[in-house]
């Protein structure tokens, strides 16, 4: 068990006597890091000297009956029950959306074309699912050697020059009218024609009628629509009405016909502006539209035998049009912003099953599963038999107390959660069984159509307000530090927590296209790997162990669920970039502190000489990462090579491996350099770190102090003059190092602010790596691209439930990983070795098999 679970017992036992009111002190739901905040800055020693110091009147009473309420909350409520609540909620949610594709139509098309809604003022969100903006060479690649026909009317005119901007964004409307217009791109064999027929008659049936004779000039995909000449030449009259319905009846045949090899979408018709027509055009009203529409409706696809020939409906243009028709300029075409969301939709119905772009979810069907994720659901779905197996057979002898693990962040070792908490036989089965039913869940919300995705929007509210929120959650529980030395684990853990949370809101906020934003965060990543090498550093420094037991820990903890992610969810290891980047950086560190000579603090305080030889070793890091940095072809030759390259590419580059790599590639010395200057300070006794004092005295303390502040507000001012991210990426490996001492400096110097900390922030920074992790899948979706929605039609709530059930996976994934590396990495050398011998010719049969694959794939295409 964890420590604040054991911590939780107890007040779980302390909650079930009866409360004593002369003791009321500062109880904790420590799973979730809610601690009650002492209610005033007086000591307490008794509830009756606190109250009485501290409160006055009604204001007693209702301190107490806070206190035994929290009391009664922290019995019932624990990490245990909320994540019981979250599978229940899961197992609810999976339900009512299976039944409502089911029953409700689940066709991602039917919502791309049907229903949306605008995000801000331009961006279109489809019901429901993303998606994609289009790019030319994609559009080009998407419909090269095929035909596009767009018939109808001016309405269809001006989609049809929308459509084709996208192709060649210097195409525009060149004036002509009621005429037919071609549109040809040779390079890329793509033909586009805009063929008018402002009525449905005969001649359009005929032309429909030539296409099915002919193939070699059949449109691939036919986009058509007419009515408003219909009632603008009939005066709206009724019998005009019933004439548009027997001609559409004459034409349905052959448009059914067209979409059984092909794809025919029907344009319904739009609102128009009634106020801004003009005179000749008055009786185009919405309720005759609305007339017309419902005749398209149920008209075509009347023919129920043949269910695959289908004309589709192309509906959301009339939902966008009402949000926008009043700024039409004839109040009967549309804006040209409209009709480009209305183009942007038909080429993600045609071509998001071509491409299958990332963040196109709609229209793309559920792709089949590869050989390696077949073969992990065997390993889980035989993990879940073995335990039952073991369990019906009741074998629960002990398989070996638990060490204590090290943190693979800090570099320091957890402190001991119980006395002795054995590992049965059969727990490592119900690890990965519980692993296996988490990864369906993974599986679930990234890769097949059962819960829905939509597109990030950013505005400075969706980020801004929720980290005030956050912000002041985290202040509100604060409490006292155990201990008052400079980084210790308590505030690591806390600096850890609120970065995590920041850079989740960064993330599902789409903050990332606010630049001043995105510079800060930057700070924050480099700051994770600030705190790798700080914490490595320190451990190799003050315990010197090299062992291969210590190196095998870290990797497994650190590598674990990236690994099962990769084999489960089809990615390749370079995908999560954070994981390969703190892996390689710790092998770089474990080589310079472990490479000859082999230097700790205890061998130097013996001579000095000894401090030098560690620099040297820190200059020499310093000369290889320089070195590095200005040979980008040296680098891109090392790790382009297999199977080195398996782990650093991404979409056949290492381009990605390279950017990040380079852009924190001072990070990690910058942590190694100060925990060195640190520890020899602390050493030296040059440092003050009892409870309540200064670090330094108190001249250079403010010195230092406003040295910080003034550093940080220059970044501010420098980030929010950025232009672009290029020109600021490449300042930031020489800047962003005095941002992090800026803020150690700020948070450390004053003894009352290294004497707190918050536990909120602090239990998110022990569960961080899983929760940076598992926010790809399970939180935002489309890797990433999106965001996962469980309750569709309420944001805030939706955003409320996905996030509860996220963070319990991520506790859960932290709490498995710990119990599968005391059996996966054995403390004895020799059983060591053979399961290293063992994962390495998994991984390398593993990477033939991927290899394989990907050759069959590319002699398929």
């Amino acid at each position: 068990m964890m420590e604040d679970e054991k911590h939780m017992q107890v007040v779980a036992v302390a909650a079930s006597e009866k409360p004593e009111p002369a003791m009321p002190h500062a109880t904790t739901v420590a799973e979730f890091g809610v601690v009650d905040a002492p209610v005033c800055s007086a000591p307490y020693h008794s509830a009756a000297s606190h109250l009485s110091a501290c409160c006055h009147g009604g204001a007693k009473m209702a301190f107490l009956a806070y206190s035994l309420g929290k009391r009664e909350i922290n019995q019932y409520f624990s990490i245990k029950n909320a994540k019981l609540l979250s599978v229940a909620a899961v197992i609810l949610l999976t339900l009512f959306h299976t039944v409502s594709r089911y029953y409700g139509g689940g066709d991602t098309c039917e919502w791309l074309l049907s229903s949306g809604r605008y995000l801000g003022e331009t961006v279109w969100q489809p019901y429901g699912c993303m998606m994609h903006k289009y790019k030319n060479t994609e559009a080009k690649t998407c419909l090269a050697d095929k035909r596009v026909a767009f018939v109808g009317d001016s309405r269809i005119r001006q989609l049809f020059y929308s459509y084709i901007q996208i192709i060649d964004a210097a195409q525009s409307a060149d004036g002509r009218k009621h005429e037919n217009i071609i549109f040809e791109d040779r390079s890329a064999s793509v033909n586009v024609d805009f063929l008018w027929y402002a009525e449905v008659n005969n001649s359009l049936k005929e032309r429909l009628i030539s296409w099915r004779k002919d193939p070699s000039i059949k449109p691939d995909v036919v986009i058509i629509g007419a009515a408003t000449w219909s009632i603008k030449l009939h005066g709206g009259s009724s019998e005009a009405l019933q004439q548009y319905r027997a001609n559409l009846t004459a034409i349905s045949l052959p448009l059914e016909q067209l979409a059984e090899d092909g794809e025919v979408y029907w344009v319904l018709q739009d609102p128009v502006h009634e106020e801004g027509l003009s005179d000749n055009r008055k009786m185009i009203t919405n309720e005759q539209l609305e007339l017309y529409n419902k005749v398209v409706l149920s008209t075509l696809n009347s023919n129920k035998k043949n269910s695959k020939a289908r004309v589709r409906f192309l509906g959301a243009l009339r939902q966008a049009a009402m949000e926008a028709i009043a700024q039409s300029a004839d109040g009967l075409h549309l804006p040209e912003s409209t009709r480009n969301v209305a183009a942007m939709v038909l080429m993600n119905a045609v071509c998001n099953k071509v491409l299958r772009p990332t963040d196109g979810s709609c229209c793309q069907s559920l792709p089949a599963p590869s050989l390696l994720q077949k073969l992990m659901a065997c390993v889980f779905l035989g993990s879940a038999l073995v335990f039952l197996v073991l369990h019906a057979l009741g074998h629960n002898r002990p398989w070996k107390s638990r060490p204590t693990p090290p943190d693979v962040e800090s570099g320091e070792e957890k402190k001991p959660a119980t006395a002795a908490s054995p590992l049965n036989h059969k727990a490592p089965f119900q690890a990965l069984s519980k692993m296996g039913l988490i990864m369906v869940y993974f599986y679930l919300c990234d890769r097949a159509n059962v819960f829905m995705k939509e597109q990030k929007f950013y505005t400075h509210s969706t980020f801004f307000i929720p980290l005030i929120y956050m912000f002041v959650l985290g202040i509100f529980y604060s409490e006292n530090s155990k201990e008052t030395k400079l980084l210790n684990r308590e505030q690591t853990d806390e600096w850890k927590g609120w970065m995590q949370l920041v850079i989740l809101i960064y993330h599902i906020s789409g903050a990332s296209v606010f630049i001043p934003v995105y510079m800060h965060v930057r700070v924050l990543v480099a700051a994770y790997l600030f705190q790798t090498g700080y914490g490595h550093f320190s451990f190799f420094w003050l315990k010197g162990d090299f062992g291969l037991y210590r190196v095998c820990q870290v990797l497994f903890r650190l590598n674990f669920l990236v690994v099962v992610l990769c084999l489960v969810m089809d990615r390749p290891y370079q995908f999560y970039y954070f994981v390969p980047l703190v892996t390689f950086w710790f092998v770089v560190i474990y080589a310079t502190m472990a490479m000859w000579p082999q230097i700790r603090q205890k061998k130097a305080n013996g001579s000095g000489m000894w401090h030098v030889g560690i620099l040297g070793k820190l200059l020499g890091l310093l000369l290889f990462i320089c070195f590095f940095a200005y040979s980008q072809g040296l680098f891109e030759n090392i790790f382009s090579v297999w199977p080195i390259s398996k782990l650093f590419e991404l979409n056949g580059s290492i381009h990605e491996w390279w950017f990040r790599w380079k852009l924190d590639r001072f990070a990690i010395i910058h942590g190694m350099l100060f925990a060195f200057v640190y520890l020899v300070l602390q050493k030296c006794q040059g440092l003050s770190e009892e409870k309540g004092e200064p670090l330094f005295s108190t001249r250079i303390s403010n010195i230092l102090l406003l040295i910080s502040v003034v550093s940080f507000m220059t970044y501010s001012i420098w980030a929010s003059s950025c232009k672009n991210k290029t020109e600021c990426n490449e300042l930031h490996p020489y800047i962003s190092g005095l941002q992090i001492l800026a803020f150690i400096l700020i948070r450390n110097i004053p003894g009352y602010s290294r004497s707190l900390y918050s536990s909120f922030f602090a239990w998110f920074g022990k569960i961080s790596l899983e929760l940076f992790i598992c926010q790809y899948h399970i939180w935002l979706a489309a890797d990433t691209k999106g965001i996962l929605v469980l309750i569709p039609g309420n944001p805030s709530l939706n955003i409320i439930i996905s996030t509860f059930i996220f963070v319990c996976v991520a506790h859960e994934i932290s709490v498995i990983t710990n119990d599968l590396a005391q059996v996966a990495i054995p403390k004895d050398g020799g059983a060591l070795l053979r399961r290293l011998l063992v994962a390495g010719v998994f991984t390398l049969g593993l990477l033939l098999v991927s290899r394989s694959a990907e050759g069959i794939q590319g002699g398929g295409h």
